[in-house]
């Protein structure tokens, strides 16, 4: 049995490896099967080893979906996945917390009912460009661009939920809640872009290849469950399939792009340049949804510009107060 992680020869039946340690059988997430270590899909259930896409059968068809991000997880982080602790800053672990604290002498057991902007952003490709590489290697061109994505999260108070594999998933409103949630889950999406074409220019002149990063974001309505405060992780049950959105634009987006759905536009037009790209059909979602393409930011910056741009409605019966100002 060959260990992936160090290329260590095993004798056959064994399950870790005798030198490091490693599992040298995929071990499949969905269903519990044990698969050669070289295996991609799972030989019981399809089910991507490589975080991935999982194929399905249904009635006949062939779907495909994506089970890197598990939004909703009532079990602890798997030895694969960083807890949130591991990586967000202590200045925004505190708030967290407070946030918990606050969340718990309300007496809000179950959780609360919040609006969020949740964020998706993966590294298109990753699978191909690292294939063949040592895992130190690899992990060497991957980790950066990771903890530049969780960096820009994190600038604008975002709550970094899950790290695996290529990509993260976040969120904006919550735990930490802010008002203006949805441009700052684009601004962050735009450094993150930014940052990411500046890391490419690193690797492609040290003879690399370049990496792409495509982000997917949508504003919708979530149930946010008690937050432990070990390890910072929690759960987000989606209403409305909210963060499903995001995830489905995130899909959408070609690399190096920024997608938003009409549910976002709606709350950071004029704030934002942004290109429509017309309605797609979106699997879980009876009506073809609107979809835009963030260009960067525009020339406004506070409510009262947008809101003068739409045109301002005049002072009715004021005159006595007119006349003192």
């Amino acid at each position: 049995m060959h260990c992936m992680s160090c290329g260590f020869e095993n004798p056959e039946g064994m399950k870790f490896c005798n030198e490091c340690g490693a599992p040298v059988k995929a071990h499949c997430s969905q269903c519990g099967f044990d698969n050669p270590s070289r295996a991609k899909f799972c030989g019981e259930c399809g089910a991507s080893l490589t975080g991935g896409e999982t194929i399905k059968r249904r009635n006949g068809e062939t779907e495909v979906a994506s089970p890197r991000f598990s939004v909703v997880s009532s079990q602890p982080p798997t030895p694969n996945t960083q807890p949130p602790s591991s990586y967000t800053p202590a200045h925004l672990a505190e708030r967290i917390r407070a946030e918990q604290a606050a969340l718990e002498a309300r007496g809000s057991t179950d959780g609360e009912r919040k609006t969020i902007t949740a964020l998706f952003a993966d590294l298109k490709g990753s699978t191909a460009l690292i294939e063949g590489l040592d895992p130190e290697d690899a992990r060497a061109i991957i980790d950066p661009a990771l903890q530049l994505m969780m960096d820009a999260v994190h600038r604008y108070d975002g709550y970094v939920a899950q790290a695996l594999g290529d990509g993260i998933f976040a969120l904006f409103g919550a735990p930490i809640a802010h008002e203006d949630h949805p441009q700052r889950a684009l601004y962050a999406a735009l450094r993150m872009q930014k940052e990411m074409r500046q890391y490419s220019d690193q690797l492609r002149l040290r003879g690399g290849a370049p990496l792409q990063m495509r982000v997917g974001i949508n504003t919708g309505e979530v149930v946010v469950r008690s937050i432990r405060k070990d390890d910072l992780h929690t759960d987000y049950v989606p209403v409305g399939h909210s963060t499903n959105l995001a995830a489905r634009m995130e899909q959408m987006a070609t690399p190096g792009s920024i997608l938003i759905t009409e549910h976002t536009r709606k709350l950071v037009e004029g704030f934002f340049a942004l290109k429509a790209l017309g309605a797609a059909v979106i699997k879980g979602v009876e009506a073809p949804l609107n979809v835009y393409e963030v260009l960067g930011a525009g020339p406004l910056r506070i409510r009262l510009q947008v809101v003068a741009r739409r045109g301002l409605t005049r002072f009715v019966g004021r005159h006595s107060e007119l006349d003192q100002l």
